[in-house]
């Protein structure tokens, strides 16, 4: 098996995780703040919290669902990778999908203007079609 390419996911998993804790962090003190008593609510989804919470909080949990999205194919497409090898372009295009999905959090989270955040997804999606393909091509 060749691991080096697990790295970036790893990384990308741990960055997951750190958006939860801020998504958390910034939304339960803003929920209190709103008189939301989440201790006494049943069901519920984050998209309720659309226009109660300011949007700069909702925002980190946005970005939250966006690391549970594509980058799921990104997971798949890496391990693929491991199981029947890579070229060391490919290994940097993986570098490169978690870098620049982290930039697309941290911009989202922080800024979120759609044009630069748009450009980041695309280039971010543009290194996942490369090692995609490359997957397709080592598997065939």
């Amino acid at each position: 098996m060749h691991t080096q390419i697990l790295a970036p996911a790893a990384v990308l998993i741990i960055w997951s995780l750190i958006m939860l804790i801020w998504m958390a962090a910034v939304r339960l003190p803003a929920l209190a703040h709103a008189n939301i008593p989440i201790g006494k609510r049943r069901g519920g989804r984050g998209q309720d919290l659309e226009g109660v919470l300011a949007p700069e909080v909702n925002w980190k949990a946005h970005n939250y669902a966006h690391l549970m999205e594509q980058p799921t194919l990104f997971y798949a497409c890496v391990l693929i990778l491991a199981l029947v090898g890579y070229s060391q372009a490919v290994l940097i295009a993986a570098w490169l999908y978690a870098a620049l999905r982290i930039a697309h959090s941290l911009w989202q989270a922080l800024v979120n203007t759609v044009p630069f955040r748009f450009a980041l997804f695309l280039l971010s999606s543009l290194a996942l079609l490369f090692m995609a393909i490359n997957a397709l091509i080592s598997t065939v």
